[in-house]
């Protein structure tokens, strides 16, 4: 079995790198909004200031099988969000930021916690805007024994110079690949410049990590890009695909998922405020299968 990065590293190594994430935070640049405030006196536009939020933690067993394996992946959800999706599933979450105020020693101890209940990974949920006080917390988990691989859940806006200096913390990157359309990312999460930022960053994560890394049915390294498919929307899909298929490869773990349904805001959209179709659905995959793509990480009941 690999081991995770944090543990290939030297402690010196690890809070040098730690230092420069820090610097992102000083005016907020940690996303592709680079909204500049200072977070130690005011909030950014995710809505968190110098305290991070967590609304939950615990083992999930509803993500990519390759995640879960037998005993579960140990997600923790950060309230708060560096976008603002009207179909955002989790809003409660992202927008009206319901969480728990907690230290970076206590986020090391629920890191470990999950380690001790049998998690394959920490899995960390929407960590954008809250990563600097994450790496401080792996360090401290590090000391005291944590020894999973770490996975970073995203939507996918990251600053891309950011994601540089992951490297030494994230064995597994997660990200969203939303939209191949600014103008549709515009309308539905409120940033104009998604396709150059989120392109950016898939090449940088696929450069890092390549293709995912499997040992005994539980994925170690790599990136496993999700693509939630939207409504009336396929034209937009195919335009990610296209991109991932051409500049990353067809072989890397792209989860085309399904279950898009009308959720916050999206119900008042004259396009998204229906229910995705089995038909949607099947068009968008079997292109990536046309494009010589995989099938890994789809669910059955939607296919």
């Amino acid at each position: 079995m690999e081991l995770p990065e944090y543990l290939k590293r030297t402690l010196r190594e690890l809070k040098e790198e730690r230092d420069n994430i820090w610097d992102f935070s000083k005016e907020c640049t940690l996303c592709g909004r680079k909204c500049k405030v200072d977070r130690d006196k005011e909030k950014g536009v995710c809505g968190i200031g110098s305290i991070p939020l967590v609304s939950s933690y615990g083992l999930h067993f509803g993500e990519e099988p390759e995640l879960v394996g037998t005993g579960g992946s140990g997600t923790v959800f950060f309230a708060g969000c560096n976008l603002k999706c009207i179909f955002c599933q989790n809003y409660e979450i992202s927008w009206n930021k319901e969480g728990v105020e907690i230290t970076i020693e206590e986020l090391s101890g629920i890191f470990l916690t999950l380690q001790r209940e049998g998690a394959h990974n920490i899995n960390l949920v929407s960590p954008t805007h809250v990563i600097h006080f994450i790496v401080d917390a792996i360090i401290l988990a590090r000391e005291k024994g944590l020894s999973i691989p770490v996975v970073y859940n995203t939507g996918g806006y990251d600053n891309p110079e950011l994601i540089k200096h992951l490297n030494k913390f994230i064995d597994i990157y997660m990200p969203d690949a939303k939209y191949g359309d600014d103008d549709l990312a515009k309308e539905l999460s409120g940033v104009s410049d998604y396709v150059e930022i989120n392109r950016k960053n898939l090449i940088e994560m696929y450069r890092q990590r390549g293709n995912l890394k499997i040992s005994n049915g539980v994925a170690e390294k790599g990136v496993i890009i999700r693509h939630l498919v939207l409504p009336g929307l396929i034209d937009n899909s195919i335009k990610v695909l296209d991109f991932i298929a051409k500049n990353l490869s067809p072989d890397v773990y792209l989860n085309i998922m399904g279950q898009y349904w009308p959720a916050f805001k999206a119900k008042e959209h004259p396009i998204i405020n229906r229910r995705v179709t089995l038909q949607e659905i099947k068009k968008v995959r079997n292109y990536w299968l046309s494009l010589g793509g995989t099938t890994r990480g789809w669910r059955e009941e939607f296919w």
